[in-house]
């Protein structure tokens, strides 16, 4: 494999990008800061195929990021693959409101492939290429200039082994069949849907205890305002105020501003500054939360009763065997939402009863709580037996 090192010319960059735009595959990785911002500042972007392999920096004064923003959004002929890509894709639909698509995440395969729920990308490395990954510039200041070849060098590393992981774990997808299992949760993580961060939306980020439409409705109007100040002031939320002062504001609302000296977790001179007057413009414009948008009552848990929750319990039971035999991670398979409704005798829009979550889990699933399936220990071991058989 070619590495160029890090591109700071715009005809590099643009032929790179040409050259990638006819690769099948890139491997993308970013190197950002968000310490002290709303926005992750965004310092690197590693790219690579199984040929070549570079870094560009998107701080260089000057820099025409424009061909590889379109290679990674609008180029629908290039798989993109990330390692636990979140991040990146959220950087990426921030510079351009889209996401990378399609997109393949090799943390989330590797589900697929009984490596764990969350498989970290050095352990992800030593598994498949049998390397050690050197974490010496894990740390590093990504924003300090100039980079240094050491740093550019470690960050370009990471593209580099995940070009030579990607094949592989393709090929084990495919022998073993499991391909197809990914595709719903590869779609949902490309969904611009996850990255759009609505002001509108905030509040469902805090968690506070209690249903009542007004509180819920003063922290919408708490949450929104203080999306508001810190994209403004490009402050991480919580450097405007923390979540659970905007939890206690919401359900104990201040009458005047002066009472703000005495709320925990507010400076004494909110009680008379103007993001304090902006506070309280907020919390006095706040309607109570309608019916429509209240969050659903969780039915779940107290709609099972004892005998229902037992059955939950022993769906997880079956899950927790069921990964173990096939060898992939339980989340992929169900989540203990699903099972709880599953328990409490829900049937509609589970994904546990469609495609290969049936196939896999979700048939024998329904054959539990439906009496059809039961658990029986046979000559010491844990066995699943079928009523009529046993019969």
């Amino acid at each position: 494999m070619h590495i160029h090192g890090l591109i700071e010319d715009n005809a590099a960059l643009a032929n790179l990008c040409s050259r990638l735009s006819q690769s099948p595959f890139i491997c993308v990785d970013t190197e950002f800061m968000r310490e002290s911002t709303f926005w992750p500042e965004l310092c690197l972007i590693q790219i690579a195929d199984e040929h070549e392999a570079a870094a560009i920096d998107p701080m260089l004064p000057g820099i025409d990021m424009q061909p590889l923003l379109e290679l990674l959004v609008n180029n629908e002929e290039v798989l993109k693959v990330f390692h636990a890509g979140g991040q990146d894709i959220e950087i990426i639909y921030n510079l351009t409101a889209k996401t990378p698509h399609p997109l393949f995440d090799t943390q989330i395969a590797a589900m697929a492939l009984g490596q764990g729920e969350q498989i970290g990308y050095s352990n992800l490395v030593d598994s498949w290429l049998g390397i050690q990954v050197d974490k010496g510039a894990r740390f590093t200041d990504w924003a300090r200039r100039p980079l240094e070849t050491r740093q550019v060098d470690y960050a370009i590393g990471d593209v580099t082994h995940l070009a030579k992981i990607f094949p592989k774990m393709l090929e084990k997808l495919k022998t073993t069949g499991r391909g197809a299992w990914l595709d719903q949760e590869m779609e949902r993580i490309a969904d611009p849907a996850n990255y759009a961060n609505d002001p509108e939306l905030a509040w469902k980020r805090v968690r506070i205890a209690g249903r009542k439409p007004d509180v819920l409705g003063r922290l919408k109007a708490l949450a929104r305002w203080r999306e508001i100040e810190a994209r403004g002031k490009n402050l991480p939320r919580g450097r405007i105020i923390k979540d659970e002062t905007l939890a206690d504001l919401a359900s104990h609302p201040p009458k005047k501003q002066s009472d703000l000296a005495r709320v925990r977790g507010l400076s004494a001179t909110w009680a008379g500054n103007d993001i304090g007057a902006r506070l309280m413009a907020a919390v006095e414009d706040a309607q109570p939360m309608s019916a429509e948008e209240m969050p659903p009552r969780d039915d779940r848990k107290p709609g099972l009763g004892k005998e229902g929750s037992l059955v939950a319990d022993l769906l997880k039971l079956l899950l927790k065997i069921r990964s173990r035999d096939i060898d992939v991670a339980s989340r992929l398979l169900a989540r203990s939402e699903e099972l709880e409704l599953l328990a409490a005798g829900h049937r509609e829009g589970l994904t546990i009863l469609e495609g290969w979550r049936f196939d896999q889990f979700g048939r024998d699933a329904l054959d539990l709580v439906e009496g059809r399936l039961a658990f029986a220990v046979i000559n010491g071991k844990l066995r699943m037996t079928r009523t009529e058989d046993a019969a």
